[in-house]
């Protein structure tokens, strides 16, 4: 097998992927995320429900199905931050240019997606392990940035906190979604919000892991 075919065979996996979890996603904006079958995704994107369960393990994955980039962005920020930066600056440049953005990332998913996630038990409790699985890897991020001993708990406090701002505003975003406000207005109240949670943290953590 050539890399052409290698390359086509992945293209016609990911347009696979993308096609099973658009379905599953219309389904639950449309029926709810508890009441949509397996066997009704399958039947939406014509393909077997042994195909549906293969490229997703969990039923939560089809609609949070890009949650591997949301689990890493932190510690991404971090990792990526500037020469004199803090982590705290790093993270706080990089939600303020994700608010301008209207990023998916931080909560901009539109009403209809915002309401299958808030009212569906299942959906929230996965959003909850996802942050916890985001604070996680920020913390080993932080420690191994910080060259910390393992006893030194400053990078999991740091990381507990600096989440904290992400978790509790990404909510707020969602909120604001459900309830119907536009994205510019949800983007206008949350920098607020967003630049007095940073400052509150400022006296802590303004001089912890800057970059050398």
């Amino acid at each position: 097998m050539t890399s052409a075919d290698v390359g086509l065979r992945e293209l016609k996996k990911q347009e696979t992927r993308q096609l099973i979890s658009d379905k599953a996603t219309l389904l639950f904006i449309e029926k709810g995320f508890e009441e949509t079958t397996i066997a009704e995704i399958a039947t939406a994107a014509r393909v077997a429900k042994k195909t549906v369960t293969n490229y997703f393990a969990r039923k939560e994955d089809l609609a949070l199905d890009q949650h591997a980039e949301f689990t890493n962005g932190l510690a991404d920020a971090v990792r990526d931050r500037k020469t004199g930066e803090s982590a705290l600056a790093a993270l706080r440049r990089t939600f303020l240019d994700a608010l301008a953005e209207h990023s998916h990332v931080i909560g901009f998913t539109g009403p209809a997606f915002a309401t299958m996630v808030l009212e569906s038990p299942t959906l929230t409790a996965r959003l909850r392990e996802l942050h916890e699985l985001r604070e996680a890897a920020l913390a080993g991020l932080l420690a191994n940035e910080t060259g910390a001993d393992a006893d030194d708990v400053t990078p999991v406090m740091a990381a507990a906190e600096l989440n904290a701002i992400d978790r509790v505003l990404f909510r707020e975003v969602m909120r604001r979604s459900h309830a119907g406000e536009s994205d510019d207005e949800i983007a206008e109240a949350v920098t607020k919000a967003a630049q007095r949670a940073f400052e509150l943290l400022e006296p802590a953590f303004g001089d912890y892991a800057i970059r050398g």
